[in-house]
């Protein structure tokens, strides 16, 4: 596979493993991440896992120059065939303390950045004619808010229609854009931590375990490939069947079948 691939939020968690996954084909990956030291160690595994080249751009990409910047910089390296959009932060900030400040940083890093590198990516692509695939990261939040995270989840509901904007508008270039929504997935992220006491409680799932770096990963390579050629402005929900429905609520009434066996 000698493509090269754009990965956002690179450093760490799931933009990690994406990495890796694509590392496993071998081509080029340019991995971005505010903290430069952490996607240098991903550049080191990923070369061992047969990266043809690895670059490192480090930046904060809630600045409204460094998505399209992050893009020129990989596109002057090699055209880009695919862009992972992972980057994104999940605070938690109780509703009465919201404020602009702290709306803005999230809306800005999991909403207008991953816009802001399609829209560059699409320009150069529509110059040089190439196809590009994008994938969003988007999350279960989309679907339902969370307590103290209505900046996130408000975020991640956008970033999905922001998915099927793009792909309604950059279809007729041949350019792919879907999402993949995780459920909650095991990360141990230093930038976006979570209690236990959380993890238990949203994890709930009816395949009964929690979901891994990898489980996602793989779903991104699908979404990539030939094999999902004529997939694009879909969301997959890769969350052990979480969305599916609550798990954890009492019947609201007891079945006559369910009396004769009790009796």
């Amino acid at each position: 596979m000698n493509r090269h691939i754009v990965i956002t939020g690179a450093g760490s968690g799931i933009g990690r493993q994406i990495a890796l996954r694509f590392a496993e084909h071998g081509g080029t990956l340019t991995l971005v991440d505010f903290r430069g030291d952490a996607a240098a160690t991903v550049a080191a595994e990923a070369k061992e896992l047969g990266a043809s080249a690895v670059h490192v751009h480090t930046t904060d990409l809630r600045d409204p120059e460094a998505p399209a910047e992050a893009i020129a910089e990989a596109w002057a390296t090699a055209p880009v065939d695919v862009l992972v959009n992972s980057a994104g932060v999940y605070p938690a900030t109780p509703f009465l303390e919201l404020n602009a400040a702290t709306w803005d940083a999230v809306q800005h890093l999991n909403v207008r950045a991953p816009l802001l590198t399609t829209v560059a990516l699409a320009r150069l692509a529509c110059e040089s004619g190439c196809k590009p695939v994008v994938v969003n990261i988007s999350s279960g939040a989309a679907l339902r808010a969370r307590p103290g995270a209505a900046p996130y989840a408000t975020s991640k509901a956008a970033l999905e229609m922001v998915t099927r904007a793009s792909a309604l508008e950059l279809g007729r270039l041949g350019i792919r854009v879907n999402a993949v929504a995780p459920g909650f997935v095991t990360v141990d992220s230093e930038a976006n931590p979570v209690t236990e006491e959380y993890a238990s409680a949203v994890s709930a799932n009816p395949l009964g375990r929690r979901g891994r770096p990898d489980d996602i990963a793989k779903a991104v390579l699908w979404l990539c490939s030939d094999e999902a050629e004529w997939v694009t402005g879909e969301v997959l929900r890769v969350d052990g069947g979480a969305s599916t429905g609550a798990m954890n609520l009492p019947l609201h009434w007891t079945p006559t079948i369910l009396k004769e066996v009790d009796a």
